[in-house]
């Protein structure tokens, strides 16, 4: 096992107990790739993006220069930025908004003078209370700073910013149910085509999208340059990402890692990353990528941690949790606590997602408590492909958003890969993991 000596780009200043403060944040380079940028045309600054090849770290993975150029030309663009971080066992974005919340604002500002928006929101999960509170704190130091409000550092270009916090729904991490949100309204998906953000978005003006983490990235490369960006990495997965590593591991918690040159096997045994699964019990499966993507087996632990190299296993990276579970874990609870999490998150507008989420949960409920019948197993893939017809990944679009055909990930995985288990609940009458 090797871990690469790549430059950490979004968490450099973590070994700081004052990181989110704005004396720390100065003392280490902090404002430099925004002052640079300043210097340079909007233009040449989309370009540097651009070519640095940034994929969103928001799920996705779409371009963040492609997604920039998409902008339509309107009277009053917005840029937003999605720090609604909601999927289970994900917790990087957190580490940002806690951490380093001067970098975080950098971004937001390098990337509303790239796209020439004056108005620009960072929208926070409510619950993360330390969080909102750093970064309203760093953005109020940032306007005494001059690095936000009217003529930045003096360059001509203007800017404010709101930070607003959510309430606490999971769907509002889709990025129109969160303008939906912003706008005041009940966080429910919008219809794509017409609404996408880029053309109809907050307000119904031209709207950008970005992750937390995604925009986090702007400084370094303006900084260092698109070369030395795309030199880390391989393909189209440029550049570290960060990996919340969660589950049956001995040292959870969140890592940078260059792209393509670390595997999983890297982030889960590495003694300097996860340290290995709790008393060398044996590895039965994980989530690469969040808890709405399918498993993976052992037999994949030598897979490179790169957007395309994971989806040609026929899952994602996703939100960049990587969730450990050993032999004593329990597929069908796994499973159930899974689709429980997203029937009750359903936002209820497509029949689908309401309807479908809901009778799963309660099949797997039924297994999981002793109760089930043989038939069940059948059931749960039959109304799975309801849901996403043919369980396959990426998912078949029956809903407004893809939360919906989400849901079934886990219980094929689950069935598919321990069906046997499933059986042992049916003919035992219980888990046989206790």
């Amino acid at each position: 096992m090797t871990v690469t000596e790549a430059p950490r780009i979004v968490t450099s200043r973590m070994g700081y107990e004052d990181s989110h403060t704005l004396a720390r944040f100065l003392a280490t380079g902090g404002y430099e790739g925004l002052r640079k940028a300043l210097q340079m045309s909007p233009a040449e600054v989309a370009a540097e993006v651009d070519a640095a090849s940034l994929l969103g770290r928001g799920g996705a993975g779409f371009p963040a220069g492609r997604k920039w150029s998409m902008l339509r030309k309107g009277p009053l663009p917005y840029l937003v930025v999605n720090g609604d971080e909601s999927e289970p066992a994900t917790f990087k974005d957190h580490l940002l908004i806690e951490r380093d919340p001067h970098q975080l604002i950098e971004g937001v500002v390098i990337a509303a003078y790239a796209l020439q928006v004056a108005q620009a929101f960072i929208y926070i999960r409510g619950e993360f209370a330390l969080g909102l509170e750093r970064v309203q704190e760093a953005l109020n130091e940032a306007y005494e700073h001059g690095a936000v409000g009217e003529d930045i550092f003096g360059s001509g270009f203007s800017l404010d910013i709101v930070v607003h916090p959510g309430a606490g729904a999971y769907i509002c991490g889709e990025e129109t149910a969160l303008l939906e949100s912003l706008e005041g309204k009940r966080g429910f998906p919008r219809i794509k085509p017409p609404y996408f953000p880029a053309a109809i978005g907050l307000y119904g003006q031209p709207t950008v999208v970005n992750n937390v983490e995604t925009v986090s990235n702007l400084p370094w490369i303006i900084r260092q340059g698109a070369a030395a960006f795309t030199a880390l990495g391989g393909g189209r997965s440029a550049g570290t990402r960060l990996f919340a590593l969660a589950g049956h591991v001995r040292r959870p918690g969140v890592y940078e890692l260059e792209m393509v040159k670390t595997t999983f096997r890297d982030l889960i045994y590495d003694p300097s990353l996860g340290g290995g699964i709790p008393e060398d019990r044996a590895l039965k499966a994980f989530i690469p990528g969040g808890v709405s993507a399918p498993w993976l087996g052992p037999e994949h632990l030598d897979t490179p941690l790169g957007q395309d190299e994971v989806a040609a296993l026929d899952t994602m990276l996703g939100s960049g949790s990587v969730v450990v579970m050993d032999e004593t874990t329990c597929a069908v609870r796994a499973a159930w606590r899974i689709t429980k999490f997203f029937h009750r998150e359903s936002c209820g507008q497509c029949t689908p997602c309401r309807e479908g989420g809901g009778w799963l949960e309660k099949v797997l409920r039924r297994i999981e408590d002793g109760a089930g019948r043989e038939e069940d197993l059948d059931l749960l893939m039959d109304v799975c492909d309801n849901i996403a017809p043919g369980v396959s990944w990426p998912p078949a679009q029956t809903t407004i958003c893809v939360l919906g055909p989400s849901i079934p990930s886990s219980i094929a995985s689950g069935i598919r890969m321990f069906r046997d288990e499933f059986l042992q609940h049916v003919k035992e009458g219980g888990c046989p993991h206790g």
